[in-house]
């Protein structure tokens, strides 16, 4: 990563902090839903409401419908290989696994699935990385 690059990502400017409160905010209410609806609280997650806000934010920052639409079928993609974890890891747990391995091993496989998704789909012309 060049340098110019770098500084864009790290210069942190009082819009980022508005983003960072109101997408954190995001988060913290629908994990204080859990504590009495973990399905309510399931169904929010389970949106892609961290997508929607990202593409709001890239339609705030005026980067253009390319761009936007890049990211929306990016994220269709790379959201396949996670989708293993959410039978995977509740296996694991209701089988005796404690929380930090089995979402240690979760992250491992989930990656191995992600390279995979990347192998299988450049094949048919479509390039994530």
């Amino acid at each position: 990563m060049d340098k110019i690059l770098l500084e864009k990502v790290l210069k942190f400017t009082p819009q980022d902090g508005v983003k960072l409160l109101l997408t954190a905010a995001i988060i913290v209410i629908v994990t204080k839903i859990q504590l009495f609806n973990d399905k309510l609280s399931a169904l929010l997650i389970a949106l892609p409401i961290t997508s929607l806000v990202a593409m709001a934010w890239m339609q705030a920052e005026k980067q253009g419908p390319e761009r936007i639409a890049n990211h929306a079928e990016g994220t269709f993609w790379f959201v396949l290989p996670t989708l293993p974890m959410f039978l995977i890891l509740p296996w694991m747990l209701r089988h005796g696994w404690g929380f930090w391995s089995a979402l240690g091993a979760n992250c491992l496989l989930t990656t191995g699935f992600f390279w995979l998704t990347v192998v299988i789909l450049r094949r048919f012309g479509i390039h994530l990385m």
